[in-house]
Order: C-alpha cells, then sequence, then structure tokens
C-alpha cells in the first residue's frame, strides 16, 4: 500500500470504522466519538492520507480553497503568514491562494468580491492593512462570504478576529529603553492611518509620558516601515544636533535601516546608539548587531486565522469560531541595545 493511492475507503478498513465515520472526522463533525476520531486521526496520520478535494468538492457543494488578502511590502512577514495557514489547512484538506491588493483603492471591495468569485473560494484571511478596512469586512458579510482578520489591538467581535496585543508589548519596549538609563529616545513610526502603527504608538508615547519622559517633537518622526525609510529617518536623527542616544522603529526593517544609517555615520551600537524593532522577522537574529526587537507570533497568529475560518465554513466546531485569539508579543534582547554611559 506504501507505492499505492491510499483511498477513503483504505481507512475505513484499516481503522475498523464505515466510510461516514471517516468523513465525519475529517470534517470535524461533533458527531464521532473522542476515541472513534483519535483512532481514525492516527490512521490518517501514520498513512499521510490526504482528502480528495474535487471529491470532497462534489459532494459538499466547496472548493477547498482558502483566499489570502495583503497589502503589504514586508516578505518576510506573508512567509510567515503563509506558513502558518498551510500548515493548518493542508491537514484539513485545503489549498491557499494568495492576493495581493491595494487597500486604498476606490475598488478595493470590487477586487476583493472578484478575487472569490473568479477562484471559487470558500473563505479569505486579510492581513493588515486592508484587515483594519471595516467597509471590506462589511461588504463580505453582506455577500455571505466566510473572513477573518488578522489585527493589531482588541475587538469584541472576537468571532471575525486574531489579534495581537501590540499596544502593552510597546509599552514594554519603552520602559525597557528607560531602564537602560537612555534620557534621549525617539520613535520612527509606521504610517499612523495603520491600525497596528497607531497600537504601536500610542503604546510606547503613552507610557513614555506616564514616566514624565514624554518625546520632544524632533524625536518623533514618521516612516513607511520599509528599510529605506529607516535609512532615510536614521539618517536624520543622527544628524541633529542633540542627537538621540536610542531609537525604536515600528518594524525591524526600519530598525535595519537605521543600523545601516549608524554605520555610515561611524556611529557605535550599541555603545553610542541603541536601535530596537518589533516583530522578529528572520533577519533580526541574524544582521551585525543582533535586533533587539518585540517578537509577534505571526506564525501562531496565521494558525488560529486558519482554524477559525474553516470552523466557520465548516459550521461544526463553534468552539473554533468564539475562541478569543489574541497573542501577546514579547520583548526580545539582543545585542543592538546597551546602557546609556553619558
Amino acid at each position: 500500500m506504501a507505492n499505492e493511492k491510499i483511498t477513503i475507503n483504505d481507512i475505513a478498513r484499516l481503522s475498523g470504522v464505515s466510510k461516514r465515520t471517516v468523513s465525519r472526522v475529517i470534517n470535524q463533525s461533533p458527531k464521532v466519538g473522542e476515541q472513534t476520531k483519535l483512532k481514525v486521526e492516527k490512521i490518517i496520520e501514520q498513512y499521510n492520507y490526504v482528502p480528495d478535494k474535487q471529491a470532497r468538492g462534489l459532494a459538499s457543494s466547496r472548493s477547498y480553497l482558502l483566499g489570502l488578502v495583503y497589502d503589504n511590502p514586508d516578505a518576510l512577514y506573508i512567509d510567515e503568514v503563509q506558513r502558518g495557514i498551510l500548515s493548518f489547512c493542508s491537514k484539513k484538506g485545503y489549498e491557499l491562494v494568495v492576493h495581493p491588493c491595494r487597500y486604498k483603492s476606490t475598488d478595493l471591495n470590487d477586487n476583493v468580491l472578484d478575487f472569490v468569485r473568479r477562484s471559487k473560494l470558500d473563505g479569505i484571511i486579510l492581513l493588515p492593512p486592508a484587515s483594519e478596512v471595516d467597509d471590506l469586512a462589511s461588504t463580505l458579510d453582506e455577500n455571505a462570504i466566510p473572513y477573518v482578520r488578522m489585527v493589531s489591538g482588541y475587538s469584541e467581535k472576537t468571532d471575525d478576529f486574531v489579534m495581537s496585543n501590540d499596544r502593552h508589548a510597546a509599552a514594554d519596549m519603552a520602559r525597557f529603553l528607560v531602564s537602560l538609563k537612555h534620557q534621549k529616545i525617539s520613535m520612527i513610526t509606521g504610517p499612523l492611518n495603520y491600525r497596528s502603527s497607531k497600537e504601536r504608538y500610542e503604546g510606547f508615547i503613552h507610557t513614555m509620558e506616564n514616566m514624565d519622559r514624554a518625546l520632544p517633537d524632533q524625536y518623533l518622526i514618521e516612516g513607511t516601515n520599509l528599510y529605506e525609510s529607516g535609512i532615510e529617518k536614521g539618517r536624520h536623527l543622527l544628524t541633529l544636533d542633540d542627537r538621540p542616544t536610542a531609537i525604536f522603529c515600528n518594524n525591524d526593517e526600519m530598525a535595519s535601516g537605521v543600523l545601516k544609517a549608524a554605520a555610515e555615520l561611524h556611529i557605535k551600537v550599541p555603545e553610542q546608539l541603541s536601535v530596537c524593532g518589533f516583530d522578529d522577522n528572520l533577519l533580526a537574529s541574524r544582521i551585525i548587531p543582533a535586533l533587539t526587537t518585540i517578537k509577534r507570533p505571526v506564525r501562531q497568529m496565521a494558525v488560529y486565522a486558519a482554524n477559525k475560518l474553516i470552523a466557520k465554513i465548516e459550521s461544526n466546531n463553534p468552539q473554533a469560531v468564539i475562541q478569543n485569539c489574541t497573542v501577546h508579543p514579547e520583548l526580545v534582547i539582543r545585542d543592538s541595545t546597551g546602557f546609556n554611559e553619558n
């Protein structure tokens, strides 16, 4: 059997149950007892059985295709999201179709609807900043299209969201930099029309204010979340007459750009300047010096989103739908930050 394609009939025979029972296990039906479910799942895993999507689609009027809609220039972030979604949905017999968009475009809603219909998707996962567009979510609701939104911050409508508490994490970074005795602390925000940027900005700024350490205007600057923006804004801050001794960036891309600018200006990190970011992407631990940052569990968020979306599509696992999926990013201290000796 190892050299042949195993079928649902084989799984049923090996498990000692009916084909219908195997189908119910695959589709997460609550009508199957826990012991039987575990026995069938063990056989499925042992023989690496993948349900035939075409046959399942004909039987259930579903395509077993999920969509991922994004407008985000960070390729490392998108890669982590895709890996997370696929690690879950492939086990359930679903495939992923990816669709870039322009979230500010006037035809965003029509564009996404066309994508769903053209690809015959069962549901979609929205990434920020597209996930922050309430009008798009309303359009999906009106057209009865299942979706899950990955966002920063909190929403009471937990059925539709997987959330990251970025505000709290940014507050942790503020307290950390103050603990290193830095007096001249700067922040390069992301675009403040992005919810994630605003959450991080408010978490950091309000915490600094609560410690009587409000940032002067010249130390607060808006970037674009791109590496090139980090270089540009870093050069600006580091050529001020009274330059900062610590810079917190909205993401690791811009923090890497600041490190580049510091190297060009012969400013030593962390001896003369502390630099930190947000996300803990693949490069954060590999650049020199390794970057102090906030680790956001993006892949885990994507797993939660896939689980929640499939549960909504199949409507037979209510607990997965109503689960409050909120992750809490954590501070990761590396070589790019140090005590201010001045």
